[in-house]
């Protein structure tokens, strides 16, 4: 896949949640996480069994205003507002840093000036920071990998080919 991204959360207080985050975007294949105002550490983070800041580069940050990105990269807020792009419609940046707020909270409207891009799941509440985040990855591997086209059935036709040129459904081999 093409480009790159990262992953942080701003003003986090659970460190579970964080590592959580941080060892399915390790996962995913992420090429670096952050902190904003959080608490976090590797040992506190026992979630995070494959101690993502070991492998991958950890920035730890105490505001908004000190967040660095790489060149190109566009900041992506993960907030349930109303004025947010739902998932399902986005195009994600092939260079993006994804940021999620406070379990118990928002992100900060300091943090949400410097997003290009505010984006929501479309559910009806808040999920875990964990959760949200796990989405979030996964519609970004499956809209910008190279994967092939699901099946229109559950017996395997794919867009394009004759759904079943006799009429008749295939026996099943178990």
């Amino acid at each position: 896949m093409r480009g790159f991204f990262g992953i942080g959360v701003e003003g986090l207080s659970k460190p579970m949640n964080a590592g959580n985050l941080f060892r399915t975007a390790h996962a995913f294949g992420g090429s670096f996480v952050f902190t904003i105002a959080a608490t976090y550490s590797v040992k506190a983070a026992r979630s995070d069994t494959s101690k993502t800041p070991h492998s991958l580069p950890w920035y730890l940050y105490d505001t908004p205003a000190e967040l660095a990105l790489p060149e190109g990269c566009q900041l992506v807020g993960i907030e349930l507002l109303d004025d947010a792009t739902e998932l399902p419609s986005f195009r994600h940046p092939l260079r993006a840093a994804y940021v999620l707020g406070p379990e118990m909270g928002s992100l900060s409207p300091a943090l949400l000036k410097r997003c290009d891009h505010v984006i929501k799941i479309p559910t009806s509440f808040c999920v875990n920071v964990g959760v949200a985040g796990a989405i979030v990855m996964y519609d970004r591997l499956i809209t910008l990998g190279k994967f092939a086209e699901r099946p229109l059935s559950p017996l395997g036709n794919v867009a394009g080919t004759a759904a079943n040129p006799g009429g008749r459904q295939p026996k099943r081999k178990l």
